[in-house]
């Protein structure tokens, strides 16, 4: 399934999510790499079924200017509706606080991290998603979230010295479906067996491939 790939900001490289997703090798999934926001078009986007945000809000790794305006929002949630799908990872969820349609549409965002620590990733027993991974703990930021939407699916929790904070789940929206994984600042994450597990597993469920669509 081809999927664009949104990523390159002013704090996460392009090179993270290319190598932790690349490392999926032969997974069903071909992958088309946006990293100038200038670059994107609601039309673009249209012609994919899957879009991986993994991109706080800035143009690029080289451009800090905001790249969601009210028309990306808009464009984003009509998206989703219309049958399409969205797996948000890590800087996915930064940058988006004030802005109410995409932090409504990804069902959380990003508040804040304390310093690098080591992050314990916690999947929940017996769930469609967390098939085959097992807990790990590695060091990564600690992203701490504002979790909106009671109605989502919790499917992993990440635990440190500073808590316990809700690391991923899964919400509908109109047609479409919305995959939220926290953790991966560093690329150990990214290539963790059980964490490649979760991600090939997400991309799956947005691709909605048990279900031949």
């Amino acid at each position: 399934m081809q999927t664009l790939v949104l990523c390159d900001d002013q704090w996460h490289p392009a090179r993270i999510p290319q190598a932790g997703l690349n490392a999926l090798g032969d997974c069903g999934f071909t992958f088309d790499w946006l990293e100038n926001a200038e670059d994107w078009s609601a039309e673009r986007m249209a012609t994919y079924p899957l879009v991986v945000l993994t991109k706080a809000n800035n143009m690029s790794s080289t451009d800090y200017r905001p790249w969601v305006t009210d028309e990306v929002q808009a464009a984003l949630l009509d998206y989703v509706r219309q049958g399409n799908s969205l797996l948000v990872i890590h800087s996915g969820t930064a940058g988006y606080r004030e802005l109410p349609v995409l932090r409504g549409l990804l069902g959380g965002v990003f508040i804040q991290h304390p310093p690098q620590c080591l992050v314990t990733v916690e999947p929940k027993t017996d769930h469609p998603l967390t098939i085959g991974s097992v807990p790990f703990t590695l060091k990564d930021e600690h992203y701490f979230m504002e979790f909106d939407d009671a109605e989502a699916d919790l499917f992993l929790t990440t635990t440190s010295t500073h808590g316990t904070q809700p690391g991923g789940w899964t919400r509908v929206e109109g047609d479409g479906r919305v995959c939220v994984l926290t953790p991966g600042h560093n690329l150990e994450v990214w290539l963790d067996p059980s964490f490649q597990i979760l991600l090939g597993n997400a991309l799956r469920w947005c691709g909605k491939v048990d279900e031949g669509k």
